[in-house]
């Protein structure tokens, strides 16, 4: 299998890698297949499994509609699950993780999901920080001036200017500048007209098996959503990997995936 169709026509491109009951990875903001961490814990899944890695909308592969919607990830999930046999497991790191979320109640044949630390606002301050975020990113992109866009999205992440400066001369800055658009679609499924805050009722409307993770070395920031989204969600178990980081190492992360999809 090499890509799916999902609802409003749009092309997603898939692979699936081993043998086994379905899992589904949802990548995290500026990711696809084959950059970021989906084929690294695919590859160690494998063995117990058939993990199903795919680009989203917009990235890689992938083709795009307009206009987009946050239900349209959702949907494209739901095509990816189809092809899948219609249930699969899902895991989600980052954005990716709030989108996997978001879809968990879907009834589109999800039937537990484990998520990486999604980036939500705990906070009053977050949650204003990530509008004007949001704003800046929107009138970025409506400019042009997608260099920017992923500019402002890696310091609003932290990363210190000079950093930033020295990737816009990289090699690898035209493949971020490619996928610049999508950067707004993450921030459309964190729930950007909330300030990306915890989706309370939403969560607490989940009726499979959560498993809320986060990194032992990640800021707290990052760390509170996990404990948020665990205390929302019916029985979701909330762990903790011990020196890890939002760039969680998926030798660390697949063992504890395997235990939590074999339950």
């Amino acid at each position: 299998m090499t890509s799916v169709v999902s609802a409003d026509g749009t092309t997603i491109a898939c692979t699936a890698t081993g043998n086994g009951p379905a899992v589904v990875f949802v990548d995290g903001a500026l990711c696809h297949r084959n950059f970021g961490p989906a084929r690294a814990v695919a590859e160690q899944l494998a063995a117990h499994h058939t993990v199903y890695t795919y680009d989203r909308r917009g990235r890689g592969t992938s083709g795009d509609t307009a206009p987009y919607a946050a239900e349209r990830e959702v949907e494209d999930l739901a095509a990816v699950i189809a092809a899948a046999g219609g249930s699969a497991a899902v895991v989600g790191i980052s954005s990716g993780a709030a989108l996997a979320l978001r879809a968990a109640s879907s009834g589109i044949g999800i039937s537990r999901v484990a998520a990486y630390e999604p980036p939500f606002s705990t906070e009053d301050g977050q949650r204003e920080r990530f509008t004007a975020y949001a704003a800046g990113l929107s009138a970025d992109l409506a400019d042009g001036r997608r260099g920017d866009a992923v500019a402002r999205f890696m310091t609003f992440v932290g990363a210190p200017e000079p950093v930033v400066e020295q990737l816009r001369s990289s090699p690898a800055w035209p493949a971020f500048e490619a996928v610049a658009p999508t950067l707004a679609y993450d921030a459309a499924v964190l729930g950007a007209a909330s300030g990306a805050g915890v989706p309370v009722d939403a969560l607490a409307g989940i009726t499979v098996p959560v498993l809320a993770l986060d990194g032992g070395a990640s800021p707290e920031l990052l760390r509170a959503p996990a404990r948020a989204v665990a205390a929302a969600v019916p029985g979701a178990e909330y762990r903790t990997l011990p020196d890890q980081t939002h760039e969680v190492a998926a030798d660390v992360l697949a063992p504890v995936l395997l235990k939590f999809f074999a339950a």
